[in-house]
């Protein structure tokens, strides 16, 4: 029965992989998120398709900033771009742990350092270092927290589900198997979903992104938060938080766009460390739950 779930599976990813890469140009989002969007559909395969239908493609052309304002679209695009990073380097890990046979410990480690080094130094901060003006640097201690909580919580769902799922599906522990890409794939949908709480907390402090939108004719760097990290913002319209007029030129329309990344106010330092203490208490209680892991 397994075997037959899993084509199916691979089937409708296949399928939703190609419907997502040839619509996906014609929506009016970020170069980045719409290559995360491409990724999360590899893994996550029809639901990945779903969250790209519900919460980015516009139903109307030229209604996209209004669409993704709402605030669950935000934070389903902050969360799609931890899972689609941090995703990429975790279950890089877990193959070439595999394949080496690493120890529980050693696998544990290989994934989160590929996973949090991908996802923060690639994935957030160089992918996204035009928000705060073109510095990799400043990029990097910008997103260092964010990303770090929200790696946390993405693996805490990934652990246990891989530990439960692979000694229960023939395969699931060799790469060069379908069934360790299926299992590879439940466990990205349940970080996902475990991520999404946390990614809520922080786009709803300004310290995340969510959905960007690319304005027509605009160049690079133009993109306009949504809300996400304009979030606070109650004079908000149309364009979710926008400061900028709709008259304003190129180089303002990105000037506008950086302005509102980080605006509003973030939590102070002792509920920065707190969230951080509960996120690493969160994944040791999943590392407990995987059970045998440590041993």
């Amino acid at each position: 029965m397994i075997e037959g779930i899993m084509l199916a599976w691979f089937v409708l990813t296949g399928l939703s992989l190609i419907f997502v890469v040839v619509d996906i140009p014609k929506t009016p989002e970020s170069v980045v998120l719409k290559w995360a969007f491409v990724i999360l559909v590899i893994f996550t395969g029809p639901l990945g398709a779903f969250f790209y239908v519900l919460g980015c493609r516009e139903p109307l052309k030229g209604t996209h900033e209004q669409y993704v304002s709402a605030q669950w679209r935000q934070v389903l695009g902050s969360t799609m771009h931890c899972a689609a990073g941090d995703g990429v380097g975790i279950i890089a890990g877990a193959a070439i742990g595999a394949l080496l046979h690493l120890s529980p410990w050693g696998d544990f480690a290989l994934e989160y350092a590929l996973g949090f080094g991908f996802g923060w130094a690639y994935f957030q901060a160089f992918a996204m270092r035009d928000m705060v003006g073109g510095s990799y640097i400043l990029s990097l201690k910008e997103t260092f927290v964010p990303e770090l909580v929200s790696m946390n919580f993405l693996m805490a769902g990934m652990i246990p589900t891989m530990k439960f799922l692979m000694p229960r599906i023939e395969g699931a522990g060799d790469p060069l198997q379908p069934a360790f890409w299926f299992t590879m794939s439940m466990a990205l949908v349940v970080g996902f979903a475990l991520a999404y709480p946390i990614n809520w907390w922080l786009v709803s402090n300004n310290m995340k992104h969510g959905m960007l939108t690319v304005l027509p004719g605009a160049g690079d760097g133009a993109e306009h938060a949504g809300h996400g990290a304009a979030a606070g913002h109650d004079d908000a319209g149309e364009h979710g938080g926008h400061g900028g007029s709709d008259d304003q030129g190129e180089g303002d329309q990105g000037e506008a766009g950086h302005d509102e990344h980080g605006a509003g106010e973030r939590p102070g330092a002792a509920m920065i460390v707190l969230v951080i203490v509960i996120t690493f208490a969160v994944l040791a209680a999943a590392l407990w739950l995987a059970g045998g892991f440590f041993g």
